[in-house]
């Protein structure tokens, strides 16, 4: 093993019920370096990860640690730690309850003749934060620290315990730029030291301004390994989504036509949530199916729950019609004639214990409000009418909908919107997961509902679907809207070269 790699991850495989989650997948991890692991959605990055931390057990391939003269498995995260790696993750797995020093030293306190030594404890966290330019009392309760804080006593509770790699997956999704650039300090205090640092991330800006290098997975195998200063964002993005640019070819079928009115049905000013998304300007046309488009964390499913109410606007304006209104709630987008198909059917989407015409007629219900309950004739008839149109398979109306297939669940939620009647309708990964057949039924069905003079917003990670689908798309990066492209230029290059942002990887003081 060079004596420089601190670890190394050779022919890994995974495998889980009818997945092939990783295949044969090398990883090399030098000393004092900051490596970004990336890749969209599926790519393996966490799959990858969970089998080096023993979340999730070694299928095959080889695991070696500086120091450490024979292959390892980690059979638990505890295992892993005393083999010296370290996660730290989005969510801050610490006690909320205790001190900052009782969190850095919790399980290894320092006793004294049986009993905790807290004076010793207080003492060396007081080193540990000082050393590592944290700026918090160890006395003070975690649950009183921000985020970015507690995320930073995480990170020095594993370096105290002497980790070689420390695994950051997804630090910097919750952090405001400030908070960001103080991890990125620590980051590089870190690499100076010899720490070997894995940062998962979905945040391109990021990436060029603290990595070293870059290993990109996609479809659980290895696509490559670069220098950062080396690899331009265009064909990072391209990597990442399979893409030869080289041979793009502009595959843009036909498009619906856009109704425009002298009132836009939606207009959003400066909206944004804190933390999600970015303040944005957006207006939407009746007769018009608008895509959004970006890598997996850029914002998309974010902007769409801010107009919809399911993430509380706290800043901006939203239009409907040229009228001002106030959204706080999903019930309340309802009443304006919103609907919105979630990206997580099985968790946001479907309710799985009931059946298809329960599942059809809850959001009507909801609409009409609980004390103008629908009569059982009126609810088994539109459920019978959309299972008809949209050719739901499905036994009968009264079958669980757990029991349908993933393209028969999504018709049923998009039946269930359609009754509502919408004159917008918010699609998020409508077709993901679901057979061919299905896919082209739903994006004829968007474009029908746009000749029919009703707006539609349609998020999908397969961008030529959007091509063939959408007459305007939104593009955002790093949670902010960044472009929009329409007519001649709404082309697959553009996108992704709108995505990647420009290729500005010469720009090397970003990283010092």
């Amino acid at each position: 093993m060079n004596q420089n790699i601190v670890l190394s991850m050779t022919s890994v495989s995974k495998s889980f019920p009818g997945v092939k989650a990783l295949t044969k997948v090398n990883f090399f991890l030098r000393r004092g370096e900051i490596h970004a692991l990336m890749g969209e959605n599926g790519a393996g990055k966490s799959t990858l990860i969970k089998v080096l931390t023993g979340v999730y057990e070694l299928e095959s391939g080889e695991i070696h640690m500086a120091g450490i003269h024979k292959p390892i498995v980690n059979h638990s995260p505890k295992e892993a730690q005393e083999n010296g790696i370290s996660t730290v993750y989005q969510e801050v797995n610490l006690c909320p309850n205790l001190t900052v020093a009782e969190n850095l030293f919790i399980g290894r306190e320092p006793k004294k003749a049986g009993f905790i030594d807290w004076k010793a404890m207080n003492r060396r966290s007081e080193e540990v934060l000082k050393r590592l330019a944290i700026e918090v009392s160890p006395l003070q309760m975690l649950e009183e620290c921000s985020i970015a804080l507690q995320q930073m006593i995480a990170i020095a509770r594993a370096v105290d315990m002497k980790c070689k790699v420390l695994i950051l997956d997804e630090p910097t999704s919750s952090l405001d730029e400030e908070e960001v650039e103080k991890l990125f300090l620590l980051m590089k205090h870190l690499r100076s030291e010899g720490v070997g640092i894995i940062f998962v991330t979905h945040f391109l800006e990021q990436v060029y301004a603290v990595s070293d290098r870059i290993t990109v997975l996609r479809n659980g195998e290895l696509v490559g390994e670069y220098e950062t200063t080396n690899l331009p964002r265009l064909k990072l993005v391209a990597k990442m989504m399979g893409k030869d640019f080289d041979d793009l070819a502009d595959i843009k079928g036909e498009q619906a036509g856009i109704k425009t009115e002298e009132a836009p049905l939606i207009k959003a000013i400066d909206l944004g949530h804190q933390g999600t998304i970015k303040p944005f300007s957006l207006s939407i046309n009746r007769g018009e199916v608008i895509g959004l488009t970006g890598l997996l964390g850029s914002g998309r499913s974010e902007l769409v729950r801010t107009i919809y109410g399911a993430d509380k606007a706290d800043s901006g304006n939203l239009l409907i019609n040229g009228k001002e209104v106030k959204i706080r709630t999903p019930l309340d987008a309802m009443k304006y004639g919103i609907g919105y198909l979630p990206e997580d059917r099985k968790k946001e989407g479907i309710i799985q214990d009931l059946s298809v015409r329960e599942n059809i007629m809850i959001a009507m219900q909801a609409k009409m409000g609980l004390l103008k309950p629908m009569k059982r004739k009126e609810m088994e008839e539109a459920a019978d009418r959309y299972i008809d149109i949209l050719q739901i398979k499905t036994a009968n109306r009264e079958t669980p909908i757990k029991n349908l297939s993933g393209g028969n669940q999504q018709k049923v939620i998009i039946g269930r919107w359609l009754l509502t009647n919408p004159e917008y309708l918010i699609l998020d990964e409508p077709t993901r997961g679901i057979d061919i057949g299905t896919k082209t039924q739903i994006q004829k069905l968007v474009l029908e509902l746009a000749k029919e003079g009703k707006a539609v917003t349609f998020i999908s990670s397969e961008v030529e679907e959007m091509l063939r689908t959408c007459s305007r798309m939104i593009v955002l990066r790093d949670g902010e809207k960044v472009g929009e492209i329409q007519g001649d230029g709404l082309t697959q290059e553009n996108i992704m070269k709108m995505i990647a942002g420009g290729d500005r990887t010469d720009e090397k003081d970003e990283r010092n």
